[in-house]
């Protein structure tokens, strides 16, 4: 197995813990459980308030620049010049700001298309304006790679023992970026599943990963929006340990990635160019 580069310890006030009643096989006990944060996270650009989203207060600089390149608000990382992070409030309406410097073109542009996008860890386009804001169909992939079942079933294996908070909490999902062998290399988690995403997405740009060099695992479904994340950030491969959507299989059909569903262990479905995964290779 391969070093890690990127996966480590959940940062310290992602979770907490807490004191339960717990019953286990009809016995009542104390113990103690942890939970994960989950708080509001507003993003303004260039002084504007643009979304509020519900998250776990970790990797933010990843997540604002993962969510600036998801939504096309920037083409790439160097476009966001300065990032900058602060808390807000105590108690239950603690949150933070993620303040955002980008070019003075960019912010007019995104002037014209603001949405109200509160709320969006459950739903991907709430608050969207009209029809044709709400599916964007990434440019097709100008190069995809083939890649290996064995590759993609060494990367589901792994995903437990990678998935550090999730297995101190139980509450959250992961998007993790394998090289082309199958191993992780990039893990992020949030309580949303598209916060997971943006937060990796934001890492590999941050960190100049040649994406498309390897390919991404998620813990949950894969919908619409996840495939449009993946693709956007030059990624041809997305496979997910649950189902998919109808939407989901039709952007990744057009744009040319290829799109897995119920990856566990060495089982998988392929909805999307099959002809892209080598599915002889067994080592």
């Amino acid at each position: 197995m391969s070093d890690l580069t990127d996966v480590g310890l959940p940062a310290a006030g992602a979770y907490r813990s807490l004191g339960v009643r717990s019953l286990r096989k009809g016995v009542w006990s104390d113990v103690t459980d942890a939970v994960a944060e989950e708080v509001p996270v507003a993003l303004e650009f260039n002084g504007v308030s643009h979304a509020v989203m519900m998250a776990t207060p970790s990797d933010l600089e990843d997540f604002a620049v993962g969510f600036s390149l998801s939504e096309g608000i920037v083409a790439n990382a160097s476009q966001v010049y300065d990032i900058e992070v602060t808390q807000d409030g105590e108690g239950a309406g603690a949150g933070f700001t993620i303040h955002l410097t980008i070019a003075s073109e960019l912010f007019m542009k995104l002037k014209e298309r603001r949405r109200n996008l509160t709320g969006r860890t459950g739903c991907g386009i709430c608050g969207t304006e009209s029809l044709d804001q709400a599916v964007r169909c990434p440019a097709p992939l100008s190069a995809a790679r083939k890649f290996s079942t064995v590759a993609i079933a060494r990367a589901v294996a792994q995903m437990r023992e990678r998935q550090q908070l999730g297995g101190i909490t139980g509450s959250t999902h992961a998007a993790m970026w394998a090289d082309a062998q199958g191993d992780i290399q990039h893990s992020r988690e949030d309580v949303g599943r598209h916060n997971a995403l943006d937060k990796l997405v934001g890492a590999l740009a941050r960190g100049k990963v040649a994406t498309g060099e390897g390919f991404i695992v998620v813990t949950s479904r894969a919908s619409y929006e996840m495939v449009q994340k993946t693709a956007s950030a030059g990624v041809s491969l997305l496979a997910a340990v649950s189902g998919v959507t109808g939407l989901a299989v039709d952007v990744a059909r057009q744009s040319g990635l290829t799109l897995a569903g119920f990856a566990r262990g060495s089982e998988m479905s392929i909805y999307t160019h099959p002809e892209l995964i080598d599915m002889e290779a067994q080592s």
